[in-house]
């Protein structure tokens, strides 16, 4: 049997061997930075890997435990920042040459939080240039180096897929954390919106942008949760309610695979249209396990869906070109090509338009909670706690493929079919969470995504830890960065 290494432990398991002295940060670490000298060079994950800093971090975080223990489940774990948040001294480059030279002064409310946490920081990692795009071409997916890596949280996706971060975090605002999970094979949260700060970090779309974590495991993803979540006056979407404390040691999940009583919704449009058949056969067999353990299945109308692509394009292609508006004119040429077109393509959007899609991002919130209450025109029907469907429509593209074809004669971008699945929760601000849940027959990964009422963040983790504590093989590094 091939020797066990540190590197390839979960957040949850590593959490516990720390704990119980059976391993130290400094091996933990050590065995981290290892594995990314060992893959880095393969898949391109990170853009900044601070070694020095994080063997120090970790030898801290050791004399700390030594002395009274560890002061929660992430102290001495060694993770990856998405190069939008800012960790001070570090660079934030956002993976553009328009960030040149820039120098984080301070810490963001996530970093702060973290190292509060005790964790300790590897480094910084690649993100499509500004977010702005769903393939992170910089960087390789951790199954199939010739596959994109998904965006634009891929090289923290990446990272956790290979073994090169026991967690990372990413941001989200189409799509951006659960995207790079599903075609990696890892867990991706993107929270309810505002419950994440995002004080420090750079902003594609203001109305639209969320902070989360990438793990191995959905009890990985809590613990984060519970270390992130909470009010920050410095972020004026952030709202001043958290999930329960109990997350932190994963009692808040409630029982580890009995779901009677949860009710689980089933598309009925949107989400199963225009997706690989073996994308829907795996997703439904694991929409089919939850009704074995106990849930009861909901065939449920996605509301306004005819509206999804006009009212996120309506609302990110503006407020990222605003967010962009005085280095556009500075320094246009510094810009990758794909970039800059939709950045300028926000100059063409009017006023009116941005207000419609305001309107409608409105409707639809509404929407979705009366279909989540179970409440229509003859009153309550039973509404769902979760709804589950394909994260993505397919698996991880051909690098440089830029369309996909569908059996029904339409032609989509490759970035237009990866946000379409996701983007509703963007909208509406309700919780994600994308889980693996098989493989098609070229062995990428093909994710499931369980989405639940604002602020039933831990409802969506219960019903994904419930599948995974069922299901054998889930949470295994990608073979082919071994």
């Amino acid at each position: 049997m091939r020797p066990f290494e540190p590197f390839e432990l979960s957040l949850t398991e590593a959490s516990r061997a720390l704990r119980a002295r059976e391993l130290s940060p400094v091996e933990l670490t050590a065995s981290v930075l290892d594995r990314i000298g060992a893959v880095e060079g393969r898949l391109g994950a990170y853009v900044t890997v601070a070694a020095d800093a994080a063997r120090a971090a970790a030898a801290r975080a050791e004399r700390e435990i030594a002395r009274g223990g560890p002061r929660g489940p992430l102290h001495g774990i060694p993770m990856g920042l998405k190069d939008l948040i800012d960790a001070e001294g570090l660079p934030t480059t956002a993976s553009s040459d328009v960030r040149a030279g820039h120098v984080a002064e301070r810490d963001s409310a996530v970093a702060e939080r973290l190292a509060a946490a005790g964790a300790v920081l590897l480094g910084k990692t690649h993100t499509h240039e500004f977010a702005y795009g769903l393939t992170t071409p910089q960087t390789r997916n951790a199954w199939d180096h010739s596959r994109v890596a998904g965006g634009s949280s891929g090289g923290s996706a990446v990272a956790v897929a290979a073994g090169g971060a026991t967690f990372a975090m990413g941001t989200d605002t189409g799509g951006s954390i659960r995207v790079p999970a599903a075609l990696n094979g890892v867990v991706g949260l993107k929270p309810t919106y505002g419950l994440v700060p995002r004080y420090g970090v750079t902003s594609l779309s203001w109305s639209l942008d969320h902070v989360g974590p990438l793990t191995r495991t959905v009890e990985d993803a809590a613990l984060v949760l519970a270390a992130t979540a909470g009010h920050d006056p410095r972020d004026p979407a952030s709202v001043m309610r958290a999930p329960s404390a109990d997350l932190a040691d994963g009692d808040g999940l409630g029982g580890l695979d009995d779901l009677k009583g949860l009710r689980v919704g089933v598309p009925r449009n949107h989400y199963f249209e225009r997706v690989m058949p073996e994308v829907e056969e795996a997703v439904r067999r694991a929409i089919g396990r939850l009704a074995e353990l106990g849930a009861t299945l909901v065939d449920v109308e996605i509301p306004m869906a005819r509206y999804v692509q006009a009212v996120q394009w309506g609302l990110m292609v503006p407020e990222a070109t605003a967010y962009h508006e005085r280095s556009l004119r500075a320094a246009a040429d510094l810009y990758a090509p794909d970039v800059r077109i939709l950045l300028e393509a926000g100059e063409l959007t009017s006023a009116g338009d941005y207000l419609r899609a305001q309107r409608a991002r409105t409707m639809m919130r509404d929407a979705w909670a009366r279909m989540f209450d179970g409440a229509d025109g003859a009153g309550r029907t039973g509404g769902i706690d979760v709804l589950a469907a394909p994260t993505v429509p397919m698996t991880a593209a051909a690098a440089g493929q830029e369309t996909v074809e569908w059996p029904d004669g339409t032609t989509e971008a490759v970035s237009d079919s990866y946000v379409r699945l996701s983007a509703p929760a963007n909208i509406t601000g309700v919780p994600s969470l994308t889980l693996p849940v098989g493989h098609d027959r070229s062995g990428l990964p093909i994710g499931m995504q369980l989405m639940a009422r604002a602020f039933h963040d831990t409802t969506a983790l219960r019903v994904g830890r419930a599948y995974e504590r069922s299901t054998v093989g889930l949470g295994t590094l990608a073979p082919v960065a071994a």
